[in-house]
């Protein structure tokens, strides 16, 4: 399978980087976040993992995929897959503007654009997320607007993920 590649854009902010597809260590994750593009939502800055930014979809695979490729330690340029129960987020700790029920499921799409992160969470634990991509090009000047975002805020800002 030749590479593919995806396009993670901070919109308003006119920054993107590029990232491939790690197909040959997460295939079921690239493949369900590649049928599903393009994704693009509000951005969130974590407050827990430390550098990553990453937006909420409701769910878009057929079936959830397995926990392939797993970190709790994500290095610079990972994208990460995580799927939340809605309890798992509920708590008003992590500043969501709308209500995430019990019952319902979240996917999460990160960028991690600097070192030392660490995928504890204090509320549930340990926190794993798939690693299905690599930035390649891009990520100086990612990292220079995440940064930004955490120091200026997100609000109105949208992350996007596009086929490249």
């Amino acid at each position: 399978m030749a590479d593919r590649f995806v396009t993670v854009s901070l919109e308003k902010r006119e920054v993107h980087c590029t990232a491939r597809l790690l197909d040959d260590r997460a295939p079921l994750t690239c493949t369900a976040v590649w049928e599903a593009l393009p994704l693009a939502g509000d951005v969130f800055h974590a407050k827990y993992a430390r550098n990553e930014i990453y937006a909420l979809f409701a769910p878009f695979a057929s079936t959830e995929p397995p926990l392939e490729n797993p970190t709790v330690t994500p290095i610079p340029g990972d994208l990460c897959y995580f799927s939340f129960a809605g309890t798992e987020l509920g708590t008003k700790a992590y500043g969501y503007d709308r209500e995430v029920r019990p019952g319902t499921t979240v996917v999460d799409l990160a960028l991690f654009y600097e070192r030392n992160n660490l995928l504890l969470n204090g509320d549930v634990g340990w926190v794993p997320g798939i690693v299905w991509g690599q930035v390649v090009t891009g990520l100086e000047e990612m990292a220079e607007a995440c940064n930004d975002l955490w120091r200026s805020g997100a609000a109105g800002e949208t992350l996007s993920f596009r086929r490249a």
